[in-house]
């Protein structure tokens, strides 16, 4: 397993804005991570990579809009959880005026948007419009996840406007885990339930589920997202070898559904998906290192593979 040096905080908002701006270098690479299981053990393997080339890494748990403030004050370097178009509003400002930039999409083609089971679609739901024509079956409720998300935000639009008919509909936020738990019993039960579903998660693989498409232009369903990397704008100058890898760092959508399904559903620590996949990927991780180097100057991809087999 790679050398573990990574250290997992849980902040508040008011202790990060607190802490000291001051950054020398990047000798030190802080990560903020929000919380969900896919950005969590996608910044575990590019932690991992970075320690083995050198760096020290930092994670930092937090609610996205404080990772956004952070990566502008320079308290953060890379987050790797920039979805869209659900954060589009958020992050695009900053991108105009050069405060954040884009090094790459860490995941393309990514779905989201409403989900319901299979059996559920069998019987004939296909669209959101159609959730309407058996509102009983589903007792007039959307089950979300964490108030505040993008997603949530679309659905408590799409109720406030009446769109496709969902006036008279209520959302149910609540955590992810919650969220899906209260699916899996649904599921099990098969019983009626539409809630926020999204690629790549574990629940793709777990489940039979389909996503509802569109109707009314809702802005609920049939959302095709991106995942982007998003770091300070000062970091191609700052630290142009990071750069250069983070703007290689993408992930296939399987891979990532694979990790989360074992991180999350088979409660598997993030540093053991990690390096286990890190070990069995070779031919990825070098490409994603050409023409990077270890902190020594080094090829990077050396400096990984001797870590690998220590």
């Amino acid at each position: 397993m790679l050398r573990r040096q990574t250290v997992v905080h849980t902040l508040a908002a008011a202790t990060l804005m607190a802490a000291s701006s001051a950054h020398a270098d990047l000798d030190t690479v802080r990560f903020g991570v929000s919380p969900w299981p896919g950005v969590t053990v996608k910044t575990e393997v590019a932690a991992q990579l970075l320690e083995a080339m050198g760096y020290e890494t930092h994670q930092d748990e937090l609610a996205v809009g404080v990772i956004m403030n952070g990566l502008v004050n320079d308290q953060l370097d890379v987050y790797l959880g920039n979805w869209y178009p659900v954060q589009a509003t958020m992050t695009d400002p900053r991108l105009a005026d050069g405060s954040l930039a884009h090094p790459a999409k860490n995941i393309s083609n990514a779905n989201s948007g409403l989900v319901v089971p299979g059996y559920v679609h069998e019987a004939g739901v296909e669209s959101v419009a159609d959730l309407v024509r058996y509102r009983d079956r589903f007792h007039g409720e959307i089950q979300g996840i964490e108030a505040g998300t993008g997603i949530n935000d679309a659905i408590l639009a799409a109720i406030e406007a009446d769109k496709a008919g969902l006036g008279d509909w209520q959302l149910k936020e609540s955590s992810t885990a919650a969220m899906l738990a209260y699916a899996d019993q649904k599921i099990d039960a098969e019983e009626w339930v539409t809630f926020v579903g999204w690629e790549p998660h574990w629940m793709n693989v777990n489940y039979d589920l389909y996503y509802l498409k569109d109707s009314d232009e809702s802005g609920v369903a049939d959302i095709l997202s991106t995942v982007w990397t998003l770091v300070p704008g000062s970091l191609e100058r700052d630290d142009p070898n990071l750069y250069r890898f983070l703007s290689q760092f993408t992930v296939d959508i399987e891979d990532q559904n694979d990790w989360v399904y074992q991180y999350s559903h088979e409660e598997r620590p993030a540093e053991a998906v990690a390096s286990e996949w890190i070990r069995a990927h070779g031919d990825t991780v070098a490409t994603w290192l050409d023409g990077v180097t270890s902190t020594d100057g080094a090829p990077a991809i050396d400096a990984v593979r001797a870590q690998s087999d220590t």
